[in-house]
């Protein structure tokens, strides 16, 4: 036998007309208790779960969000887009409507002008982008109207506070240092790409590399970083070009975009297997990097705990107002090499 209305209300319990009024979408009552019963509606099997749950969603306070990330034909992107559309809709408690845009024209003017017209239609802010006056006065106008902006991935100035979601970019560099240092048999000169020296947690990455190097006083010599530009072209032209200026070099760090590029000019040279290069992000063309032994570490985002925690602290910015201060999360770093992906 399918449960019954008295079924239902004895494994919520609750009363049989209060089950009653849930499932008619009644007023008075209390958001938590719809949410009691729903949960219940779903644990025995409950036939009127889809009246359940319709009742619940329209009572439930909606938090319009605007994300936007960089292109959407880099897998990382894609990915971390498609794991935030799946945060916004299994969020908890209430309704996101989420406002997520990719952007293949990364010059200010056009990131300042998007910035400013999501922020007309949504509640809270969040985006990826390099540092910048023009962005930054766009923040600020942002910030001035009250809709708090969250910086993922890189942090980012204005004359307010601005959020901060995404990993310690210092403990990420030094971690990247601690790889050659325990990894790398035969201490030299280090190939450092960037994409763009105005990504500050390149920057950050970068410094951090470096002060663990200088830190331990070790035979490690890291060349000045080579720009990518975000392009697997361009890096994989820096690539060929630091090996044609340095052939004598032990390892690659690559501290920004165009990671496949670098990984496919790597591969065209034949290398020593003690040659080391540390990377970013796990996605198909690191993950089979890590197995052939062309890429010996990666350090990277967990990204479906990272989509999570962007929804709930764009949320708790909104929610908190802008006399709160600025929300800020560290993000664990997750490392993989070929003997754990």
């Amino acid at each position: 036998m399918r449960p019954t209305i008295k079924d239902l209300a004895q494994e919520a319990g609750v009363s049989v007309s209060t089950v009653n009024r849930v499932i008619n979408n009644a007023e008075t009552v209390r958001q938590s208790t719809r949410e009691l019963v729903m949960e219940a509606a779903g644990r025995i099997g409950f036939y009127g779960l889809g009246s359940i749950e319709n009742s619940v969603m329209r009572a439930r306070e909606t938090h319009r969000l605007a994300i936007l990330l960089q292109q959407g034909n880099r897998v990382f992107y894609r990915d971390l887009g498609s794991a935030l559309r799946r945060a916004a809709e299994s969020f908890k408690g209430a309704n996101v409507a989420l406002e997520l845009e990719y952007l293949d024209d990364l010059s200010p003017d056009h990131i300042s002008n998007r910035i400013l017209a999501l922020a007309e239609k949504n509640e809270s802010l969040g985006l990826v982008a390099a540092e910048h006056p023009m962005i930054s006065d766009a923040i600020t106008s942002v910030l001035d109207r009250g809709t708090p902006v969250s910086a993922l991935i890189g942090p980012l100035s204005a004359r307010g506070n601005v959020g901060y979601i995404g990993h310690d970019n210092w403990k990420k560099g030094r971690t990247a240092g601690w790889a050659f240092h325990r990894v790398c048999r035969n201490p030299g000169k280090i190939g450092v790409l960037l994409g763009n020296h105005r990504f500050r947690n390149q920057e950050i990455n970068e410094s951090g590399f470096r002060s663990y190097l200088r830190e331990q006083d070790l035979p490690f010599v890291p060349l000045e970083p080579l720009s990518t530009f975000e392009s697997a072209a361009v890096a994989r032209e820096m690539t060929e070009r630091l090996f044609e200026e340095h052939p004598d070099m032990c390892g690659l760090f690559v501290s920004g975009g165009g990671i496949t590029g670098a990984l496919a000019a790597l591969r065209d040279r034949k290398l020593d297997r003690n040659f080391v290069c540390v990377g970013y992000e796990l996605f198909d063309a690191t993950r089979a990097g890590l197995i052939d032994g062309t890429l010996t570490m990666t350090l990277s985002y967990p990204l479906q705990h990272f989509a999570r925690e962007i929804i709930e602290t764009m949320v708790k910015a909104k929610k908190a107002g802008p006399d709160a201060g600025a929300q800020r999360v560290n993000i664990p770093i997750e490392i993989h090499t070929s003997e754990n992906v």
